[in-house]
């Protein structure tokens, strides 16, 4: 049901397969070990971030990864921004205030339709939080529940 909606909202054609397991398989492999991770596709255009924890590993700062997010963005030319937060389990929500910043900056991800953030019954407080963020500060669009109420945020 998610890879429909971000299907729909990526404008793919009929020609773009969309495997059922499309999201999990993009962000499942890398993320399992690290807290965060990302992945541009080029044929449409976008970039898809996941964070398990919002917090620094042992190779990379959040904001190192976060501007570094944002310059493969910018060099590849990505129109749209997924912002996994489904399994977010932890971490410092101070931390994507960055990531909310980079996508203010960016009027190609703040717009409707450039922003799509998925969320999940494991979407804790900083991934909550990091929603509520770009809710206020950018035009997202929502898919999934939050882990508080289970219903589909606005």
């Amino acid at each position: 049901m998610i890879a429909i909606a971000i299907a729909a909202i990526a404008g793919c054609s009929g020609e773009t397969p969309i495997a059922p397991n499309a999201l999990q398989d993009v962000s499942a492999v890398n993320a399992r070990e690290k807290n965060f991770s990302f992945s541009i596709t080029s044929a449409d255009r976008t970039m898809r971030v996941r964070f398990t924890r919002v917090r620094s590993d042992e190779n990379e700062s959040v904001g190192a990864f976060i501007q570094r997010m944002f310059a493969s963005a910018d060099s590849a030319g990505a129109q749209r921004l997924i912002v996994d937060l489904r399994s977010t389990t932890g971490g410092d929500t101070f931390l994507l205030v960055p990531l909310v910043k980079g996508v203010v900056a960016r009027e190609r991800f703040a717009q409707r339709g450039g922003l799509v953030v998925l969320l999940g019954p494991k979407s804790f407080s900083p991934g909550q939080s990091a929603a509520t963020l770009l809710q206020r500060y950018a035009n997202p669009i929502f898919v999934g529940a939050t882990a508080c109420c289970y219903s589909s945020l606005p």
